[in-house]
């Protein structure tokens, strides 16, 4: 190959090495043909711990990440061309060379598949254009037991496939306005059992917004850590660790700029918030479970012949519970809405809280949750868990 091109050439490694530095927890692999004459010399770099691995020729060297652009550029000296394709997690750089010409292109993860299926197949499948595509997420969706070996959702799993896909909708725009665009994100999931919806949000940020992402998920459950740490291994998801904890017993000096859970029972969700709100995190998303807590404190004389009934009592205590820990982030500064995230026929735990800090204490809602406080008689945990003045 001429001069011209390999220090055009350099110039391009240089870059996808500094990429791959960048991007080191999201790097698959390199694969590289050099070509002289009509026969072809193929390459192969991977990651082994913190080095590199590279075969060429019959033999495997350790490279350290800032001398491959070097030693692909002194191979390529002694052919003719060479075609190099950088894979990393839903992005594969392709760079072409030889004496005419060296051209870099950048291929974005594969369009959905297209599938002729029977509507007697699809007719419980909603008619709505998904935020985690089969086709694009094949990989993922298959390890999280979704997909079949068909290529298809399974039966059995389209009610949680479209559970885990309307989470990600519900919390798309607040990924895209809540953070700057290129900002890298540390998320924490409080309680994350096996980790399914952590899974589906590493792929939606790392590979559909295309933004840097970290993950920690938090669970007292030796059994269910065990089983996510072996997920994200078999996925190659390497921005992501999982802790035996308790949610109160975590602590850390890395900024976190995410919480969320699910379904965490009773106070663990007030737990929850008051981890994010103690460690001044911008954004949490919270759907909470079951709530004893206000039930056995609350009382209000002019609703006692309506919640003498055991069962209405049991819901408007749901309904204080939540509105509640809405009103106090509200008194903190949190631009606060609750929503539905699934039919109340699947099940009666149903709500999400999404919350944004926006603002400083915002002394109307403290004066709120006070007369609130005193009128129903209630001492909430999520009170005794952050500071309120």
């Amino acid at each position: 190959m001429n001069k011209q091109s390999l220090n055009k050439l350099s110039l391009f490694l240089t870059g996808m090495e500094q990429r791959l530095i960048d991007n080191w927890e999201f790097f698959k692999g390199i694969t590289a043909v050099f070509k002289s004459g009509t026969r072809e010399f193929p390459a192969k770099v991977w990651q082994d711990g913190n080095k590199l691995k590279m075969n060429f020729s019959g033999s495997t060297e350790t490279l350290e990440s800032n001398w491959l652009c070097a030693r692909i550029a002194k191979i390529a000296q002694n052919y003719d061309s060479v075609v190099i394709n950088y894979e990393e997690r839903g992005t594969t750089i392709i760079i072409e060379a030889d004496d005419k010409n060296v051209r870099m292109k950048t291929q974005e993860a594969k369009e959905q598949k297209e599938a002729i299926i029977a509507h007697s197949e699809t007719s419980h499948i909603s008619n709505r254009d998904y935020y985690i595509k089969v086709g694009q997420a094949d990989e993922l969706l298959r390890e999280i037991g979704i997909l079949g070996s068909n290529g298809k959702i399974k039966n059995d799993m389209i009610r949680k496939y479209n559970q885990i896909d309307h989470f990600v909708e519900l919390i798309d725009d607040m990924l895209k306005e809540a953070f700057r665009e290129n900002e890298s994100l540390t998320i924490l999931d409080c309680g994350c059992g096996k980790s399914y919806l952590t899974f589906v949000l590493n792929y939606y940020i790392r590979e559909v917004l295309k933004k840097p992402c970290r993950f920690i998920g938090l669970d007292y459950s030796s059994t269910v850590i065990e089983a996510s740490k072996k997920i994200a291994q078999n996925l190659g998801y390497r921005n992501m660790e999982f802790k035996v904890t308790d949610i109160r017993n975590f602590h850390t000096s890395e900024k976190i700029h995410m919480v969320i859970s699910l379904h965490a029972c009773n106070t663990a969700t007030d737990e929850a918030i008051a981890l994010a709100v103690n460690n001044n995190v911008k954004a949490m998303v919270m759907v909470p479970c079951c709530q004893q807590e206000i039930l056995k404190q609350y009382s209000y004389p002019p609703f006692e012949p309506i919640i003498k009934h055991g069962i209405l009592k049991a819901r408007m205590a749901d309904v204080i519970t939540d509105g509640i820990r809405a009103l106090i982030l509200e008194a903190l500064g949190y631009k606060v809405s609750i929503v539905e995230y699934i039919s109340p026929t699947e099940t009666p735990k149903n709500l999400m809280l999404r919350a944004v800090k926006t603002q400083g204490p915002d002394e109307k809602a403290l004066a709120e949750y006070k007369k609130l406080k005193e009128m129903l008689g209630i001492n909430p945990t999520l009170e005794k868990l952050i500071y309120l003045k």
